[in-house]
């Protein structure tokens, strides 16, 4: 348990930023989920539709450092080349 004033503060804002990370990553999650969704069912309209708001999610979490740049990169490449081909 923190006891100076410092610590507990700091205990604070971790939570705070633990519980908008965690959101954070469940919104880009749930949009990837969209996207491939619509490639498995061939619906080639919602995938180009969805494809915009997955790639912008995937660029915020790897400037915020929530998820690797070089990973964001893979499947941004992965996702449109997967709607490239329902296309």
């Amino acid at each position: 348990m923190a006891h100076s004033r410092t610590a507990k503060k700091a205990i604070r804002q971790n939570v705070k930023r633990r519980a908008a990370s965690r959101a954070a990553m469940a919104m880009m999650r749930t949009q990837l989920k969209k996207v491939r969704t619509a490639i498995a069912d061939g619906d080639a309209a919602t995938a180009q539709k969805e494809l915009p708001t997955a790639m912008k999610l995937l660029d915020k979490m790897a400037k915020t450092n929530r998820i690797h740049a070089n990973k964001a990169s893979r499947l941004k490449s992965k996702l449109s080349k997967a709607v490239g081909a329902v296309a």
